[in-house]
């Protein structure tokens, strides 16, 4: 009975989400363009969440709010905005935006071990982190780890003048699809590759022949 309780909140604060903005969200970066381009148009989900992944989700945002709740004294959700891309850094101070990931003890502990490349495997959240620090003038950023099992932290910082190209590219090649009205090819880049598994247009895109850049 209580779980069915809890599933039925979850569900039902999902569907009151906020719809599509129509412009870029700096927490698609580095993911496949064409879920990108999609989830800007606000395309309906042909493979939705699952119910135990929508449990996972807010577990995230529990940890998430915890860390934010405890720094009164920074800007919270500040809201990073442009003609074609909008999002909500999660905390900012004087010269820097950080970005709160939460995540299982197993993959916390193994991005501490000296051969894990951090850039390589966080890329997506990277450029998420470099958008915010750009659109609000920050020269650097902090990718902040939390651990879900014992709240242990991890912080990584980057600095814009090291991704402010990489964030060209990328934001480049998202409003190149856009401008012309043509649907990206698949190309799975987060996740380890694995990012199709995972996508809420799956079926969608399996119904679409793909498309090159220069279509």
């Amino acid at each position: 009975m209580i779980q069915k309780l809890i599933d039925d909140y979850i569900a039902q604060s999902r569907s009151k989400k906020r719809k599509s903005s129509g412009k870029i969200s700096p927490s698609d970066l580095g993911r496949c363009y064409r879920y990108q381009y999609w989830h800007r148009k606000g395309e309906e989900a042909t493979n939705p969440p699952d119910i135990i992944s929508l449990r996972k989700f807010e577990a995230g945002k529990l940890f998430h709010d915890f860390v934010q709740n405890r720094l009164p004294e920074h800007d919270t959700e500040v809201l990073c905005e442009t003609e074609d891309i909008k999002g909500f850094a999660d905390i900012v101070g004087d010269n820097w935006v950080a970005d709160i990931k939460s995540v299982h003890s197993f993959q916390f502990w193994h991005a501490e071990k000296s051969n894990y490349n951090i850039k390589e495997k966080k890329y997506q959240n990277i450029l998420q982190l470099m958008c915010y620090a750009m659109l609000l003038g920050k020269p650097k950023g902090i990718l902040v780890f939390v651990s879900k099992d014992d709240l242990a932290i991890s912080e990584y910082e980057f600095n814009l003048a090291e991704w402010e190209h990489h964030l060209n590219i990328e934001l480049g090649m998202i409003r190149r699809y856009w401008a012309g009205d043509v649907l990206p090819p698949t190309q799975p880049r987060a996740y380890d590759g694995k990012e199709c598994k995972y996508c809420i247009y799956r079926d969608k895109c399996n119904g679409h022949k793909q498309t090159s850049p220069n279509t």
